[in-house]
């Protein structure tokens, strides 16, 4: 008879909320030089997710660069396989964790669909 030796048993993964799931986003991001990182808090106004996250990548390098070094990190950390589309492209990546929401573009893309303009807080017009 053989003896193997016992696997060691898998790390745990980190407990995984939406605010720590948000904390590695941002970090990601940062780290990889994303430009005009903007979160905006949708918890009160959808129930699609808890946060949006938008950014951009100076190319389509560098969007797609992100983008797969964020999906590989929350693989890592949470052993979450997000869903992603436009990798392949890098004009617009959307990366659905469930709870966050990132879009990471190009410069002239983010200025074409000003997408976080619509989650926007409206303006209050100034009290006389």
């Amino acid at each position: 008879m053989t003896a193997f030796a016992a696997r060691p048993e898998p790390e745990a993964a980190l407990a995984m909320s939406s605010d720590t799931l948000l904390d590695l986003v941002l970090t990601s991001l940062d780290d990889d030089k994303a430009e005009d990182i903007v979160t905006i808090d949708l918890r009160s106004r959808s129930a699609m997710a808890d946060y949006m996250v938008v950014c951009t990548g100076r190319s389509t390098r560098q969007v797609s660069a992100m983008a797969q070094k964020l999906l590989d990190r929350l693989k890592a950390t949470f052993r979450l396989s997000a869903r992603s589309e436009g990798k392949d492209v890098g004009d617009w990546v959307l990366i659905d964790t469930g709870d966050v929401v990132v879009h990471i573009f190009r410069p002239e893309v983010r200025e074409f669909y000003q997408l976080e303009k619509m989650w926007q807080e409206p303006a209050r017009p100034p009290v006389a």
